[in-house]
């Protein structure tokens, strides 16, 4: 593993020039395809499963303790803004053929991940777990400076690899609740059809709450950081000899690629 500093991928204008600035690649395109293909897709299989889910006039899934129903999954002040008003045909339709799109994509990420290494990324080593809480203080403000890290803190390997994982155990249990019969071994080992079913919720709750983490994570970075995920180049300071300077981590997390 090596720190990037590709000089075939750094672009200089005048203007850039000027500012002291140079272009590094932080984002390789293919993970920036399959991230924003992925985005519209697992939207679109969220939006459309939540019509699945809400047909059942039940509403199996609620929390709470004991006989005490806290909150029900979900209140009909969500359901009925968006639109999700008990149409299950409609939305097994644009499921089940998005599904297939958005495990396409999926597999794609993981021969892609494969191939170039980039599973590296999200596996963190000894050192980046040492690191975790005082990667966690920084990110919530009780600590000034971050943690020596690669692309990635501990914290985002952690998270990373656990979507990762969803995505995997959604697929899965999807196809054992889409075909419970054909495909008894796969259901059986997702605890049966009620089972399969429990994880195929629980996982699209994750998928949500990681969502609005991401958001917040992604505004408070700035419109650079997203940005360099669009064009796969962050604009950094440099020195005399065009070589990157020496940056506080909020400001830069530098890239690690197999070589």
């Amino acid at each position: 593993m090596a720190t990037v500093h590709r000089p075939e991928t750094e672009r200089s204008t005048s203007s850039q020039e000027s500012l002291g600035l140079i272009a590094i690649e932080r984002h390789r395109r293919g993970n920036r395809w399959m991230h924003w293909i992925n985005f519209p897709l697992l939207t679109i299989m969220i939006w459309s499963g939540l019509r699945i889910y809400w047909a059942d006039l039940r509403d199996p899934y609620v929390f709470g303790f004991g006989g005490w129903e806290l909150f029900e999954f979900f209140p009909d002040w969500v359901n009925e803004p968006l639109g999700l008003n008990r149409k299950l045909a409609r939305g097994m339709a644009f499921h089940f053929t998005f599904g297939w799109l958005f495990a396409l994509n999926g597999m794609a990420f993981g021969l892609y991940l494969w191939r170039t290494g980039g599973w590296r990324n999200f596996v963190p080593t000894v050192d980046d777990l040492r690191t975790i809480p005082k990667a966690l203080l920084h990110e919530i403000g009780l600590r000034k400076e971050a943690p020596p890290q690669g692309k990635y803190n501990g914290v985002q390997q952690l998270v990373y690899g656990a979507i990762l994982l969803m995505g995997i155990l959604v697929i899965l249990s999807g196809f054992a609740i889409y075909k419970p019969t054909q495909l008894r071994p796969l259901t059986t080992l997702m605890g049966g059809y009620g089972g399969a079913r429990f994880i195929h919720f629980a996982t699209t709750i994750g998928f949500l709450v990681f969502f609005g983490i991401h958001i917040v994570q992604v505004a408070r970075a700035g419109f650079s950081n997203f940005w360099s995920m669009v064009t796969g180049y962050a604009l950094l300071p440099k020195d005399d000899d065009n070589e990157v300077v020496n940056l506080d981590v909020d400001t830069f997390r530098a890239e690690e690629v197999a070589q």
